[in-house]
């Protein structure tokens, strides 16, 4: 093990993967000489040189519809959007290029295509940098979604991803960056996609999160543990594939539950996850669940975030209506 923050562990894992296999490379705004604007690729185009670190235009769509190309040419590329709300400049080859190919292909191109995104809040950037827009690829059929929440995830997810035939999209969490610090594996490490992660067990609420999310719900397990109330808190680590089962499971164990996410609350993905627990645990639940999310109103300016995003107060007070409800 050698602890890492989630940058560190995102700059060793593609530098492993493109020493391991010559068809990775990386694209997109500043990777190359840069390194990236959170320098997630220094030293990249110096190891590997400029063929396969490749500075891209302004322009999110051409990245995009150029890693189509190179995935049907026989490369694996990696193609980094600045930030996820950028993306949406993009979504037209994403959702309509990138996550349908292979279907219509009739299965036969392969979509090898990891697209890095940062996102989330507590930086206070400026408009469209930090905006949480994960539901809205989940609802582009092809394209996988993961999102880490700790270096060692980082790790393990993004080798996962480069190494899968088909699209990936890729959250990094702004806030988790450079603040989330742990032991991350040395060598050989992947994470399977469809499989959340028990971040601590609990006897009476569990608070599902994913993302800069899962230190918020740990933060409130332990505000609820001093008077009371214990919290499982789980990380769903992969949006797509959604592991069922295993959140089911999760909420049955209390038969309460509390989900967290940065996004906005109407059609969130927190609306999925609940949905699945209705479908699959509906007789294992004492109360209602609930949501903790940000409102439905454009993300605000930076002095106003932490009124915007979830915290731990926040958190805090849906687990005791949950804990006191039914």
């Amino acid at each position: 093990m050698t602890e890492m923050n989630m940058v560190e562990a995102i700059r060793d894992t593609l530098a492993a993967e493109m020493e391991r296999d010559e068809r990775v490379i990386v694209l997109g705004q500043d990777v190359g000489r840069l390194g990236g604007v959170f320098r997630a690729t220094d030293g990249l185009e110096e190891r590997f040189g400029e063929e396969r670190v490749v500075d891209m235009p302004l322009a999110e769509g051409a990245i995009a519809g150029s890693a189509v190309g190179l995935a049907i040419s026989g490369l694996v590329p990696v193609a980094e959007m600045q930030f996820l709300g950028f993306a949406a400049q993009a979504f037209h080859q994403i959702e309509g290029q990138v996550a349908r190919m292979r279907y219509r292909s009739g299965g036969g191109l392969a979509m090898p295509i990891v697209i890095r995104a940062p996102f989330g809040g507590n930086v206070r950037t400026p408009e469209l940098h930090s905006d949480s827009q994960e539901a809205r690829y989940v609802q582009a059929p092809g394209i996988k979604v993961v999102a880490p929440a700790t270096a060692a995830d980082a790790k393990g997810l993004l080798t996962q991803a480069v190494r899968d035939q088909d699209p990936v999209l890729y959250l990094e969490p702004l806030a988790g960056y450079r603040l989330q610090r742990d032991d991350v594996p040395e060598g050989e490490h992947t994470v399977p996609f469809g499989k959340l992660r028990t971040v601590r067990e609990g006897a009476d609420v569990t608070v599902v999160a994913w993302s800069a999310a899962v230190r918020v719900a740990e933060a409130a397990a332990d505000l609820a543990a001093a008077e009371g109330i214990s919290c499982s808190v789980v990380d769903l680590r992969t949006l797509v594939p959604l592991d069922e089962d295993g959140l089911a499971e999760a909420v049955a164990r209390t038969g309460r539950a509390v989900v967290v996410h940065e996004a906005p609350c109407s059609a969130g993905f927190g609306a999925e996850v609940i949905a699945t627990v209705q479908e699959h645990a509906f007789w294992s639940l004492k109360a209602p669940m609930a949501r903790v999310t940000a409102p439905d109103t454009p993300y605000p300016i930076g002095r106003l975030e932490e009124h915007y995003v979830p915290s731990a107060t926040r958190v805090l007070a849906a687990i005791r209506r949950t804990a006191e409800a039914g």
